[in-house]
């Protein structure tokens, strides 16, 4: 089977559900969640929304899959401005590179963290700005938490 028809593991399944968890305990609203069409980041999304007390709008979004940051920069420059909490659902390396490259600052050892754990399934970043999606680009981003699975 291909890699974008790739199912998640059992392990995978876990740390979905508690990534979401982890997620639903930040008490963030979100308001829009893009997701990659490949089947595991599908599976994931559908297991960690569960935990969330409001599920937000979902879009499914090819160009997430295999994506560079660059060009995640620019799906995301896309978002609506009345989006005011996202979540993006993708791939390494392109995640990973996207948080590198978007935090200009970073909270307590969040950054650390990250460099150290990388983005391995469920792993999260979670990112702040001021302005609007267009405005995105990298360093005006602030790196609030970082959570990865055995973290």
């Amino acid at each position: 089977m291909s890699d974008h028809e790739r199912p998640l593991a059992d392990r995978g399944r876990k740390e979905a559900a508690e990534a979401g968890r982890r997620l639903a305990d930040t008490g963030i609203a979100f308001d829009l969640a893009l997701c990659s069409t490949a089947v595991r980041t599908r599976e994931t999304w559908k297991l960690a929304v569960q935990e969330f007390p409001q599920r937000p709008k979902t879009v499914y979004e090819e160009r997430i899959y295999e994506a560079s940051p660059g060009e995640l920069i620019a799906v995301l420059n896309e978002t609506p401005d009345d989006a005011q909490n996202l979540l993006l659902i993708g791939h390494n390396p392109g995640v990973q590179g996207l948080a590198d490259i978007l935090a200009g600052t970073a909270e307590g050892d969040a950054r650390d963290r990250m460099t150290r754990r990388g983005f391995p399934a469920a792993a999260f970043a979670l990112l702040s700005f001021t302005g609007s999606w267009k405005s995105l680009e990298p360093g005006v981003a602030t790196l609030g938490d970082y959570w990865a699975p055995t973290e």
